[in-house]
């Protein structure tokens, strides 16, 4: 006699749809059982069922299409959205970001005071508590399905003795040719890590449960070095991939 499955219900319901979307069960592109079905299936109910399916959809093996239901796809498919990263520079001098991605303000940006924790104050090389411009922006692109939190700190310091020391620059990506009005020769470094979103960050973005984050730092620093900016981008990390020249 077989053991008996003791894993959770939902976990069953993921394990069964994933190994028939590998073996082939459930083809890429098409639709999988209804969540009425797989409920009656399972002795379940259909909130168990989603709870399954969000699994996969964190895994990338389902896309969920709204008015038509839940789709297969392959471990290999590409993701929904390509982001190319970097950052361009005209033959005028203007700098442009290299993803081409027309991104708006779903809100007002918010430009605050705050003091440098220590983690950043080890990225943007200043002492720990050091003034910060900081702006915050929630941004949409392609009619609203793909989101992002983009935040922008400048340390008080890099703005002294310049135009910006009582009136705050203007946030990323038009800081760039702000800098660059300064006399900088801008540099680019970013850091990509994935982690799962914090409560207020998943409801901003949408994202289901079980959904991680695509998690970017990029430094922005002079020819010599010197850190001047740091940005932080968090991108819903289900359905996107980021693409880097070399």
């Amino acid at each position: 006699m077989p053991p008996k499955n003791t894993q959770p219900k939902y976990r069953q319901i993921a394990d069964y749809l994933r190994e028939g979307i590998l073996d082939g069960t459930f083809p890429a592109g098409q639709p999988l059982p209804s969540e009425e079905a797989l409920a009656k299936q399972f002795g379940v109910t259909r909130p168990t069922v989603r709870q399954g399916l969000t699994e996969l959809r964190a895994s990338g093996l389902v896309e969920a299409i709204m008015g038509r239901g839940t789709f297969a796809r392959s471990p290999y498919n590409r993701p929904s959205f390509t982001y190319p990263r970097g950052v361009r520079r005209s033959p005028d001098g203007q700098y442009t970001e290299a993803d081409g991605i027309r991104w708006t303000d779903a809100e007002k940006p918010t430009a605050t005071r705050t003091d440098a924790p220590l983690a950043l104050a080890d990225l943007l090389r200043i002492p720990p508590g050091e003034p910060l411009f900081t702006y915050d922006a929630l941004q949409t692109a392609d009619q609203g399905y793909l989101r992002q939190l983009h935040r922008t700190y400048v340390p008080f310091s890099v703005l002294l003795g310049t135009k910006y020391e009582e009136t705050p620059p203007p946030p990323a990506p038009q800081l760039y040719n702000a800098l660059a009005e300064l006399g900088h020769e801008l540099h680019f470094t970013e850091y990509v890590r994935t982690r799962m979103p914090l409560p207020d960050q998943a409801q901003a973005l949408r994202l289901a449960d079980g959904v991680p984050l695509l998690h970017v730092l990029r430094v922005t620093l002079t020819t010599a070095g010197k850190p001047l900016t740091l940005e932080e981008l968090h991108l819903p990390g289900h359905d996107l991939e980021l693409a880097f020249g070399l």
